[in-house]
This record gives C-alpha cells, structure tokens and sequence, in this order.
C-alpha cells in the first residue's frame, strides 16, 4: 500500500535514496516533476501515464491547461536509479522544492510528495489546525 512519510537526507552529490517501501510500491520508470504547494511528486510510469489523460482532457485553448502542462510535464524528469534506489535530484527541482538537506517523502495512495522537511512540517501544521473544516468541506461535497 502507498502511504506513509518516510524521512532522508540528501547526500553531498544531490542524490537522494527512495525508501524501500515506495521503491517496492512503485513500478519502473520512474519520474519526479513539480507538484503544488512547493512540494514535488514522484510517480511510476502507469500512474504518469493516468495523470497526463488527465490533464489531456483539457484543451489547449486553455490557459489553465497550457499552464498545467507547462508546470508539471514540463518539469519532468525520467529518473535512473543506483543499485541502492538512488537518483540525482535535478537541480531544477531541487530549486524549486527548496530542498537542501532533509528531505520526507509522502506517499498518498496515488502519487509520492517529496518536501524539503522544514516545509512539510509547515505544512502539516497548517493542515493539523484546518483538519476539521477540510474534512467538513469534503464531505459536504461528496456526500450531500
């Protein structure tokens, strides 16, 4: 099953080791890109596949689509990992996750989240405060 936080740290050549539970979760072909809220998401070629007829629903007439496709398909990067489940994290991406040393992987069923630690713990502190009004917000859109 895909969930769980799983924390590492990146190494002194920006690589980064995916825990062994994702790796085993996730298939091959691998690929890492930007997600929202500063945060990147990491997928297995079947799930990319899945986002990408998602976001093709879209016209490209546009401007959320063209900007969609912009931010996470043109963010992308095919990962080749080590022996040891490990992979440069591109500089792009690394930039734009302001990641630096700590580094905690998110794993939601669906995708991956990989946070710099310091943002994700922002993050889920916000989230820990709205818990209640978001999972109201949720229900009252998918049950009522």
């Amino acid at each position: 099953m895909l969930i769980g936080e799983f924390e590492v740290k990146l190494t002194d050549k920006n690589r980064i080791a995916i825990p062994k539970k994702i790796r085993n979760e996730l298939k091959d072909d691998l690929i890492l890109s930007r997600g929202y809220e500063g945060c990147l998401i990491l997928l297995d070629k079947s799930r990319w596949l899945d986002l990408e007829k998602l976001i093709d629903k879209g016209t490209v007439l546009t401007m959320s689509t063209r900007d969609t496709k912009r931010f996470i398909l043109g963010g992308a990067h095919e990962l080749e990992l080590d022996m040891q489940g490990r992979f440069v994290l591109p500089l792009n991406l690394k930039d734009y996750a302001q990641i630096n040393n700590e580094i905690v992987f998110v794993a939601i069923k669906d995708w991956v989240e990989v946070w710099a630690l310091d943002i994700w713990n922002k993050k889920i502190e916000d989230l820990s405060k709205n818990a209640s009004d978001i999972a109201d917000k949720l229900y009252i859109k998918n049950f009522k």
